[in-house]
């Protein structure tokens, strides 16, 4: 009597889907289509499958595989300038109107030493005011998102030593993940941050910090 086919073993499968994303992102011109059919049924962790993949379906990285390099390269030196124009910088270490930490950006580029500067505020403005033009009401704004993200940033997995712990590691992460989330805040005035984004974030920012593609990984820790 003939016996029944062996049915593929989990480490099988597991070989075969890696074999079929490999094959589908070694395309000149990568079919998303067909990307995220094969995405959906598990990206497997290792060669770095998993974060190009994620650059790819995120729409970080262009289809057309001749054009990654000029597009990393460009989005590299964009993410530079943004944390120049966006990050704050620490004013004698103590916090001021501009942030948390000492920490200022555009919204409060008049402010010196935890003071705004009168000669930049319109007669009319004053501490109480809500009007979006409002220095004051700019400045309250900006640090009550800093000490959100700052918040929420301390308690994102407090289970996992990548994301917190006293390691030098671990608060290059959270000062990664800060970062990320401000300059995003700033790109969209119109959502700014919204409590949680840090948990939608940390997955994304931990599979890039761990390309096994050591470059990328580099860059990751660089730009991040």
């Amino acid at each position: 009597m003939a016996s029944s086919p062996r049915s593929p073993q989990p480490a099988e499968l597991e070989i075969s889907r890696q074999s079929r994303i490999l094959a589908a992102l070694s395309k000149k011109v990568i079919d998303l289509d067909e990307l995220r059919m094969l995405a959906a049924q598990g990206v497997p962790d290792g060669a770095g499958v998993r974060s190009t993949v994620w650059k790819l379906l995120l729409g970080y990285l262009p289809k057309d595989r001749a054009l990654w390099e000029q597009e990393l390269a460009k989005k590299r030196s964009q993410y530079e300038a943004f944390k120049d124009e966006f990050l704050p910088n620490t004013v004698g270490g103590s916090s001021t109107p501009g942030g948390s930490e000492g920490h200022s950006d555009g919204n409060a580029e008049h402010v010196e030493n935890g003071f705004l500067d009168r000669s930049e505020i319109a007669q009319d403005d004053h501490p109480l005011s809500l009007g979006k033009t409002s220095q004051w009401n700019q400045v309250a704004e900006h640090s009550e998102m800093i000490e959100q993200v700052d918040r929420d940033v301390k308690r994102t997995h407090p289970d996992i030593h990548f994301f917190c712990g006293d390691s030098s590691f671990a608060k290059s992460n959270q000062d990664s993940l800060r970062n990320i989330l401000i300059i995003f805040a700033k790109l969209n005035a119109g959502i700014r941050y919204v409590q949680g984004m840090n948990e939608i974030l940390a997955p994304l920012f931990f599979v890039f910090r761990n390309d096994p593609d050591y470059k990328n990984a580099v860059w990751s820790k660089r730009l991040f």
